[in-house]
């Protein structure tokens, strides 16, 4: 790709695979078919929970809290991307990567905390039930719900700020599919160690805390499940553990690579396809975890298709 004159242009260049045509229509192909069973997934989490009166509980409120942070992440990233995938054009403007990057970071932030309220609830239910209906009260959920999205708009917020007031001096070609802080800090063009060391300390709060609550949580369910000694109640108590430990691995494990390992020990492309990873499949595949192992949720899917 020829890269224009870049001292006439305001916005930023996003390279992604530009270096490789083929490539990149293979990932336009991809992209399009996980973007759009993000959408159909998590919109019809959202649906059905609002709908049937069995989902009326704290697990599936958090859950479309979760989906709903899905639909929003992915909608700030998604079609920007799949314009540059598409045609030679890898531009984007200025206000379009800062509200790219708030919205990603916001929903990011926000996301790795509402994990680790999900994990308490399901502790909550499986060692505390007598007192779940208390511990769970739906004014308590909103509260835990609302506590979680601010707490991701303001993280977002301080990041945002921070990173606009780094000088680029011009500079405003980004070799990355997103506009991410890692990789603008690498456009500075004066010395980044605080903002790093800041990126670094927030990441690691955001991430190892609920991670650590997470672990946690699911060793005292453990051993819970370890004491129960009727077969069918083992297995009803780790399935409705099983498939919110799937996603925590699937979304912690991109993240933690993407921001807290050094940026010596990736190797070319690493991070972009890890960003495709955490930014795109991850989203898509969270809704198919949930509901392929659940039978309320499933038994809610066909009771609304049924009345199609």
């Amino acid at each position: 790709m020829v890269i224009p004159n870049t001292s006439s242009f305001g916005g930023f260049f996003l390279l992604g695979f530009s270096e490789q045509p083929l490539l990149e229509m293979t990932l336009f192909g991809i992209t399009v078919v996980f973007y759009s069973l993000t959408l159909l997934g998590n919109m019809a989490i959202i649906i059905l929970a609002h709908l049937d009166p069995r989902l009326h509980t704290p697990m599936y409120f958090f859950l479309t809290h979760l989906s709903l942070m899905d639909l929003c992440y992915t909608t700030s990233t998604v079609p920007q991307l799949l314009f540059n995938l598409q045609g030679p054009g890898k531009i984007i403007s200025y206000g379009g990567c800062v509200g790219q990057l708030y919205v990603s970071l916001a929903m990011g932030s926000a996301e790795c905390i509402l994990l680790a309220v999900m994990a308490v609830d399901r502790y909550m239910a499986v060692c505390r039930p007598l007192h779940y209906a208390i511990l769970m009260h739906p004014h308590i959920c909103w509260q835990l719900a609302a506590t979680t999205w601010l707490t991701g708009l303001a993280s977002s917020l301080v990041q945002t700020v921070l990173i606009t007031r780094v000088p680029l001096c011009g500079r405003n070609v980004i070799d990355h599919v997103f506009c991410e802080v890692p990789v603008l800090l690498k456009l500075a063009c004066v010395d980044t160690t605080f903002n790093q060391m800041e990126l670094f300390l927030v990441s690691a709060l955001l991430l190892l805390v609920p991670l650590t609550l997470i672990l946690i949580s699911y060793s005292c369910i453990g051993q819970a499940v370890w004491k129960i000694k009727s077969h069918e109640g083992r297995q009803k108590a780790l399935g409705t553990c099983f498939s919110h430990l799937v996603v925590v691995f699937l979304f912690y494990g991109t993240a933690m690579a993407a921001y807290l390992q050094p940026t010596a020990a990736t190797f070319q492309n690493q991070d972009k396809f890890m960003a495709l990873l955490y930014g795109i499949v991850t989203p898509a595949l969270n809704p198919f975890i949930y509901t392929l192992r659940n039978k309320d949720m499933k038994g809610a899917l066909r009771k609304m298709i049924g009345k199609d």
